[in-house]
């Protein structure tokens, strides 16, 4: 074992100099310090390019192994396709139904990993139900759905996750159905299939776990910083918040950016498939605790989903289109999408969801592969790492759910390519911040927390209203009338999870920004907290 391949037990004893070695508090002193600390030594063993959950986990994969990790992101964590999912941690049914055996099992292992060792309290098991209603569904679709969930089942059965936690798949009567969403339309119901899945509290935070955790293990974690004129071995950094620049020398150098990943590796050739969603006030389907799935029509395995999401929502989709063209910030869901998941998804319930029931839309792209013609439906779901002419390594395709696998994959290769010494990967096991079993957790508080505090935190919550209580304020009231988000979860945002302005914290750590008039009565508070902070 090489001198930086230290046993994680040791990783955290002098891995990073100065006031934040083995902590995971991410904040705008400690990337002043940090920013300082880089000019003043740019070696590194890898700069990660990219914020968002690739990058982050291939900064956690790095830092774990024992490499002096720089990750560089020149916006915010998850501020690109990462936090426009539909915060689905699947098995990978959709891929079973295409003939994707391979990636539908590393779907499943990587569900399994992160459900039951690295974030459990981020994931919770889903029900994701199939309605038998008339018309729905072609005939004979019903049993192919069906063989597509007992297929999924053996692939979590092969993965080693409980049925305790997912649920073996069943069919349930027309009043359990209804149960389940209380929107279902009753005429004809003759029951539903159901089987489970995994799905995240909260996608966005996700990426802010595993960039504090990489963070504890010794990774260096700048947002603000943009990275150009880069070489296989180099960088130019820029502080977009001071515009001053120098020059970062790596042993290798990993393009994580996603969509923007031509942008950096210009032999890169993506072609971006738009996936839009809608929001719906929760009451709209009579607070659903089960995802509604509709199969698309004339699809044997595309599905659009009602999803029951944090802050009373659910949402509707997906799409998944063409997006050519350059690469917006925040994509923008077309009217034709809209009228789409309207229409496949109102097939399934008693009263018709309107444009005027939308409370907010969002769409991200996935990054994906130009292999030449067909729809982007019918593009690989998997990923590739690459090196480029200059010796850039980029990773693009895969999904959320198997983000650790590329992470793994990604810097397995730099290692082999530029001869780094580090250690085997070991994040299959290493649990992420808040998780039980991270070296910080703290028992849960019994009285006086927030449910919905515990679910986004999980082992984290003590910690969230320490910092809150340290201020005067009602650390659990919440940040505004009808949002279940609390002061203490602003506070926290800004002390601990990297939050500099209030975008960050509305739009990425937590999800109020997703609905426009719920930002707009949250701001003020948020702005005072923030400023507060900021100046303390």
């Amino acid at each position: 074992m090489t001198p930086n391949a230290r046993p994680p037990a040791q990783r955290y004893a002098g891995s990073t100099a100065g006031p934040f070695a083995g902590t995971t508090r991410l904040n705008a002193r400690r990337r002043t310090v940090e920013l300082e600390a880089l000019a003043g030594r740019p070696a590194v063993d890898l700069l990660v390019i990219g914020g968002g959950v690739t990058g982050a986990g291939v900064a956690l994969d790095a830092a774990a192994r024992g490499l002096r990790t720089v990750l560089v992101e020149a916006r915010d964590l998850a501020f690109g396709t990462s936090r426009w999912s539909s915060k689905l941690v699947h098995g990978g049914l959709r891929y079973l139904a295409s003939g994707r055996i391979g990636v539908a099992r590393e779907s499943a292992a990587e569900r399994g990993v992160l459900m039951t060792r690295t974030a459990p309290h981020l994931v919770r098991p889903l029900p994701q139900l199939v309605p038998l209603l008339p018309g729905l569904m072609r005939p004979g679709q019903a049993a192919l759905v069906r063989a597509g969930f007992l297929a999924g089942d053996a692939l979590r059965l092969g993965a080693g996750t409980p049925g305790t936690l997912l649920p073996r798949v069943r069919r349930v009567d027309a009043d359990r159905a209804r149960r389940l969403v209380p929107g279902l339309r009753a005429v004809g119901l003759a029951g539903a299939l159901v089987a489970h899945d995994g799905q995240l509290i909260d996608d966005a935070r996700l990426v802010v776990a595993l960039a504090r955790t990489a963070a504890q293990y010794g990774a260096t974690v700048l947002t603000r910083v943009r990275a150009g004129a880069v070489t296989g071995t180099s960088a130019r950094l820029t502080d977009a918040l001071t515009g001053q620049s120098f020059t970062v020398t790596a042993g290798a150098v990993v393009n994580a950016t996603g969509v923007w990943a031509g942008e950096v590796d210009p032999s890169i050739r993506l072609r971006p498939s738009r996936g839009t969603h809608l929001l719906f006030d929760a009451e709209a389907l009579g607070h659903p605790t089960a995802a509604l799935t509709v199969p698309v029509p004339g699809s044997t395995s595309r599905f659009v989903f009602a999803l029951p999401q944090q802050l009373g929502r659910v949402a509707v989709g997906l799409t998944d289109e063409d997006a050519p063209g350059p690469i917006p910030d925040e994509p923008v869901p077309t009217d034709a999408e809209t009228g789409f998941l309207l229409d496949t998804v109102n097939a399934a319930l008693h009263t018709a969801l309107t444009r005027a029931d939308v409370r907010g839309a969002y769409a991200g792209l996935r990054p994906l592969l130009d292999t030449g013609g067909g729809g982007t439906a019918d593009l690989s779901r998997e990923h590739a790492v690459l090196e480029s002419p200059s010796g850039v390594i980029t990773v693009v395709g895969g999904k959320l759910t198997t983000y650790r696998r590329m992470a793994e994959d990604t810097v397995d290769t730099a290692v082999r390519l530029r001869g780094l010494s580090a250690r085997a990967c070991w994040t299959a096991r290493l649990p992420l911040v808040g998780a039980p079993g991270h070296r910080d957790g703290h028992p849960l508080p019994v009285g006086g927390a927030p449910a919905s505090l515990l679910a986004r935190y999980g082992g984290e919550a003590r910690s969230v209203l320490a910092v809150a209580e340290a201020r005067p304020g009602a650390a659990c009231a919440p940040i505004a009338e009808g949002i279940d988000v609390t002061r203490a979860e602003i506070a926290y945002a800004v002390t601990h999870e990297g939050a500099l302005d209030v975008s960050d914290v509305l739009d990425r750590r937590t999800r109020i920004g997703l609905v426009a008039e719920d930002a707009e009565r949250a701001r003020p508070a948020v702005e005072e907290i923030l400023t507060d902070r900021q100046a303390g």
